[in-house]
């Protein structure tokens, strides 16, 4: 999809509707401890799936959320505001990077949202340093998450699954471990793609690891909480060609 024109039409098309998510009674205790003490709950995706902002809408009406900060630049916010008013979607570069973070569904999602009633809308990502680690990226976006968070807010906090978990892992230090240090008690939510198909600068594929017919659910394993996402589906993602 290469015009606004196309964009606009796949975002009135797509249909926002409840994908069936069932959130098990430990799973969502310790969801709401995570926002009762830290304020954040941070979900762990992978772009491109036409699922992931159905899920971010049901965590948010599940949970009682109308604070959401998106792994996008702090500077798309005017071109997101001004669409939530009613404005057609401006040009920005971030539009058509064609990662999978951003995605018609994305876009119908927060539009529903905000008409639904308030919507407080965090975009955290930002400039690279000249020679910034892969952690010093994830850092400032902590900070940004963290000056942006409202006193006594519940934020629903959604990133690229790398960056979301709370302790260190082989990539260095993440975001979510970033956060946790100021926010004791934050916890990750990871999605578990069990199949199917996204959109990531190019058609992929998950490996197969589910039963489509499995259900959507939110549960607590050990001391990690998963939310099982039986079978994927392509996002409809807005790219061009980068130079």
């Amino acid at each position: 999809m290469t015009s606004l024109d196309a964009l606009h039409r796949a975002v009135a098309e797509f249909a926002v509707t409840d994908p069936g998510l069932v959130i098990e009674p430990p799973a969502r205790a310790a969801a709401e401890r995570s926002l009762d003490s830290a304020g954040l709950l941070l979900l762990g995706e992978s772009h491109g799936v036409r699922e992931n902002p159905l899920l971010i809408r049901a965590l948010m009406r599940a949970f009682g959320l109308t604070s959401l900060a998106l792994e996008w630049p702090e500077d798309l916010a005017p071109v997101i505001e001004a669409f939530l008013a009613g404005q057609p979607l401006a040009g920005h570069w971030f539009v058509w990077a064609g990662d999978g973070r951003i995605t018609a569904g994305h876009l119908a999602v927060l539009a529903e949202r905000a008409a639904a009633g308030p919507l407080d809308l965090i975009l955290f990502d930002g400039p690279i340093g000249a020679g910034w680690s892969w952690s010093q990226r994830d850092e400032a976006m902590a900070r940004r998450i963290l000056a942006a968070s409202a006193p006594g807010a519940r934020t629903l906090v959604v990133a690229g699954n790398a960056h979301t978990p709370t302790s260190p892992t082989g990539l260095d230090v993440p975001m979510g471990a970033r956060l946790a240090g100021p926010r004791p008690g934050v916890r990750e939510i990871r999605i578990s793609y069990g199949g199917g198909g996204f959109y990531n600068v190019g058609p992929r594929q998950f490996a197969r690891r589910a039963d489509p017919q499995d259900p959507i659910r939110l549960y607590q394993h050990d001391s990690e909480l998963v939310l099982d996402l039986p079978l994927a589906t392509e996002a409809v993602v807005p790219h061009r060609p980068q130079p």
